[in-house]
């Protein structure tokens, strides 16, 4: 037996995890969370404010996972009448709220007043301080508290953040490392206490330096010149859509009003954004968010006026790179592609490289704040947004390359980066024992 798998069973032998509850589990992320827990743990309480929502709450779940045995894992019950009981059994307790601190810690005082000493917390936020979360609760509940931060949908996206809270007990931290990995099946990656964390952090930059775009290019321009062929699955814009305008504003507006960075200003929300929130623009919750649909007729929002217009293909003869790049991804010839794509001419390529360049530098530039590593930060933009990691890019095209890139956009060069182009550096700096780069380079 390797020392590693002595130690998976050490750490998992740490504890038994026999019953979750979740609360808030007719919420996206609660019945998601909870169809996930119910591949692992023999009973599941999907908790909500009546009996109804939860029933939702697991049919949703058993809609998404696609498995009717599920049900048979799972009970339901509702704040009023059941909370105090269940939680009081629980070996794990799941919080999946909405992204609202009071709501939160309000919950957790309640918690903790039937809680066992024992029992494992776990929060689903997004980007909420732990230590913020776990405020004012008992010595029991600090020390076994934890951000255990699923990505949507959590039964496909399996990029998990693992957050401690200052005052959590490093056994736990590792134990529910061991559990959501070999358990649940989690691509684990820990992320420091920051605002939004890691995956976030990085992430969200980008998709809101999209939507500032959008006030100058539109909507369908942006989605094709920050596209997949940039090394994401999903454009930008159809992201931000996919989790919610609300969300985002949330997310967003915690970095921005708790960080000072080099990249602040890409962090504020375009001046349409919180408006059109207000009026009911939520994404493919509310049926229009950047995107709509009438009828069988696609739609893109007009940002300034607030009204949906016929979507059309963006008319320009400077987008013919993204073509060729598209061609030779599909041939595997990936550097060659990506080569194209740093060469290539015109307003579009450069607006996409300087987004590009951005990400990368920003990633790095976090390292230490975030996460310890590059690495983590690359797992978790390759896990849990399914985007090529930063140092992916860097491999691809080399360091002495990603350095002209950033400094041609008028970005800041990652000492790390600098060091690799002067060196003539070729090790690689991703490395994963599974996972495939390819994967990250498709066809637009």
């Amino acid at each position: 037996m390797t020392q590693s798998v002595r130690d998976r069973r050490e750490r998992l032998s740490a504890r038994t995890i026999d019953h979750v509850v979740v609360i808030g589990a007719n919420g996206t992320m609660g019945f998601g969370s909870g169809g996930v827990f119910t591949q692992a743990v023999g009973r599941v309480t999907f908790l909500a404010r009546s009996k109804e929502k939860a029933a939702e709450g697991v049919a949703a779940a058993v809609k998404q996972v696609r498995s009717a045995s599920l049900a048979s894992r799972t009970d339901i019950g509702d704040y009023d009448a059941d909370l105090e009981r269940v939680v009081a059994e629980a070996d794990l307790v799941f919080e999946a709220l909405a992204e609202d601190l009071d709501m939160k810690r309000a919950m957790f005082e309640r918690i903790d007043a039937c809680r066992r000493s024992d029992s494992i917390i776990a929060t689903v936020t997004s980007g909420i301080s732990i230590n913020s979360l776990c405020e004012g609760r008992s010595d029991s509940f600090r020390r076994n508290f934890v951000g255990l931060h699923f990505f949507n949908p959590p039964n496909v996206i399996v990029g998990t953040e693992l957050i401690a809270g200052d005052e959590t007990d490093p056994a736990v931290v590792d134990f529910v490392e061991a559990f959501a990995q070999y358990r649940l099946g989690r691509e684990i990656v820990r992320a420091h206490d920051t605002p939004a964390f890691a995956g976030n952090r990085v992430g969200f930059k980008v998709l809101n330096e999209a939507a500032q775009l959008v006030e100058t290019l539109g909507p369908a321009l942006v989605d094709r010149i920050v596209g997949p062929y940039t090394g994401r699955a999903l454009t930008p814009l159809a992201t931000i859509d996919l989790v919610g305008w609300d969300v985002h504003k949330a997310i967003v507006d915690n970095v921005y009003a708790n960080t000072k960075d080099e990249a602040h200003g890409t962090l504020r929300l375009p001046d349409y954004f919180p408006k059109l929130v207000a009026d009911g623009v939520l994404g493919d919750k509310s049926g229009r968010g950047f995107f709509a649909t009438d009828g069988g007729t696609r739609l893109m929002l007009d940002v300034a006026t607030g009204d949906y217009v016929p979507w059309a293909e963006p008319d320009r003869t400077d987008l013919g790179y993204i073509d060729e790049v598209a061609r030779l991804y599909a041939h595997g010839r990936y550097q060659e592609g990506f080569r194209a794509f740093l060469s290539a001419p015109g307003e579009a390529a450069t607006i996409a490289r300087r987004v590009v360049a951005g990400y990368i530098s920003y990633a790095f530039e976090r390292v230490g704040e975030v996460a310890d590593s590059i690495t983590e930060i690359d797992r978790i933009m390759a896990a849990g947004f399914n985007w090529a990691p930063p140092s992916v890019l860097v491999d691809l095209m080399g360091a002495r390359a990603a350095v002209d890139l950033i400094a041609g956009a008028d970005l800041k060069v990652p000492a790390v980066l600098e060091a690799a182009a002067r060196s003539g550096r070729v090790e690689p700096f991703f490395v994963h024992p599974s996972m495939n780069r390819g994967k990250f380079f498709v066809a637009a």
